[in-house]
């Protein structure tokens, strides 16, 4: 039976009041949370009750008892792990997405959901600079992007190669090379492991992580063959950009693939200010990024670009008789992402970039870039302080003397929950990360950040 009305109704009124206090409470609210998951889980755990309550007695359940073990990953004074908030826009288009309940994975069937992720993509390759007629397909994330694309550059390398990795699988298929920075983010790797292509060839990087395009044409032109190129458009610790004008060249003399990881860099193309990082990129196959980071759209909010669209419907695309072929030119929305069901991911994506206008989305790019310099540079004055990274774009990477220094600040930081800056190790350093990718940070929010960054310093003499 249908559920009455007033049940969705109550419910969603009852979410909306508490996500609308939640939101006005994160300019005040420490970033860390205050309980940990077994501190929740004990209010969360347990047998399943025998009796059910009502929807809206649900979300204040959920509202009251989760809350403790919330991060603030949207607060402006969270720089953690590379991670963006949430545009009014595309948040509330994520709740309209949720009451259409559209499994968007064809243009027959769900009609509006498929054209609005295809005017979606149509925008980001004009934002991004990329060629026109590529395939833009919506993926959980950057990872999975990354990995559909590499699935067409394994179906389009071995195929050109007279084997059918689709009906015979790798087993005797002509050997694949797959070649990477040694700076390169480990969803690469992980990628390349679900595609049974195992680790990738390294390259040496210089000091801020970019490959060397020299020694990449070295070890491409020993060997000869089938082969991908790895390249990537922000470094995870220093936000610098593979130099794609030699390095796409030195690829295509060998006829290699290349494809770019860009999870929050390649955003850097949609800013004028930031556009020359980005110079050459439009010479690739294939480009992955993630909507959730730059872009600052709801999880999950992952892109996958393709310029050979056959490679990548022939490896992603799903055929049965009880599924409508669609003979547009524009494709299913289930042949370019691995889910055959799934939500309209594309549509809070549309909103963002409906909202902001091409002119908004390069201030939001730029104005992180703007506060991550300015942030650097303030940090750099205290004493004990290293920038350890040339700040070109998103991304700090601070030290604070020794190891043991570096982990207590940090510890320090974390412990105090005023901002969120994550450890991590570079260059055989621990380090301090900071990434500016919020789309609300702004002076005030960089104020608090060198004032805690200050007092963990005291505090670990």
């Amino acid at each position: 039976m249908w559920a009455d009305s007033r049940d969705f109704e109550q419910a969603l009124d009852r979410a909306s009041v508490h996500a609308k206090l939640w939101l006005q409470g994160l300019p005040d609210r420490p970033v860390k949370p205050s309980k940990t998951a077994d501190e929740v889980e004990r209010r969360f755990g347990g047998p399943l009750p025998a009796t059910g309550i009502s929807p809206a007695e649900v979300i204040d359940y959920l509202a009251e008892y989760a809350e403790p073990g919330l991060m603030s990953i949207q607060s402006g004074r969270f720089f953690g792990w590379v991670m963006g908030g949430t545009l009014p826009a595309a948040m509330a288009a994520d709740w309209l997405v949720t009451a259409w309940d559209q499994n968007t994975g064809m243009r027959f069937a769900t009609p509006a959901t498929a054209a609005i992720e295809q005017a979606a993509g149509q925008w980001l390759l004009e934002l991004l600079g990329l060629p026109e007629g590529c395939d833009v397909g919506f993926a959980t994330g950057a990872s999975m992007a990354n990995f559909t694309a590499l699935a067409a550059a394994r179906w389009r390398l071995l195929a050109d190669a007279g084997w059918d990795v689709n009906a015979d699988g790798l087993r005797g298929a002509p050997p694949l090379r797959v070649i990477a920075g040694a700076e390169r983010h480990e969803t690469v790797d992980m990628g390349l492991r679900y595609l049974g292509l195992g680790r990738p060839e390294l390259v040496p990087t210089d000091p801020e992580g970019r490959i060397d395009s020299q020694e990449l044409r070295s070890v491409l032109a020993a060997r000869p063959g089938p082969a991908i190129v790895c390249l990537q458009a922000g470094n995870v610790h220093s936000g610098a950009f593979d130099p794609f004008p030699q390095a796409i060249e030195a690829a295509k003399e060998q006829g290699a693939w290349v494809h770019i990881d860009g999870a929050f860099g390649l955003w850097a193309a949609a800013a004028p200010t930031l556009r020359h990082l980005c110079d050459g990129m439009g010479q690739a196959d294939s480009w992955g990024t993630d909507a959730h980071k730059t872009l600052n759209v709801p999880y999950d909010a992952g892109i996958v670009i393709a310029r050979d669209v056959t490679a990548l419907r022939s490896a992603i695309g799903v055929h049965a008789e009880f599924l409508p072929q669609e003979e547009h030119g524009a494709g299913n929305p289930f042949e370019k992402v691995p889910e055959l069901s799934r939500r309209a991911r594309g549509v809070p994506v549309w909103a963002a970039l409906r909202s902001l206008g091409r002119d908004g989305v390069a201030d939001l790019v730029a104005g992180r870039a703007a506060c991550a310099a300015e942030m650097a540079g303030r940090l750099a004055e205290l004493p004990d302080v290293e920038v350890l990274n040339d700040v070109v774009y998103t991304q700090v990477a601070l030290a604070f003397g020794t190891d043991e220094r570096t982990r207590a600040v940090t510890g320090h930081i974390m412990a105090d929950g005023r901002v969120w800056m994550s450890g991590s190790r570079w260059k055989g350093r621990d380090i301090l990360r900071v990434s500016v990718t919020n789309w609300s940070t702004d002076g005030a929010d960089i104020d608090v950040a060198v004032a805690a960054v200050r007092d963990a310093l005291a505090g670990t003499v």
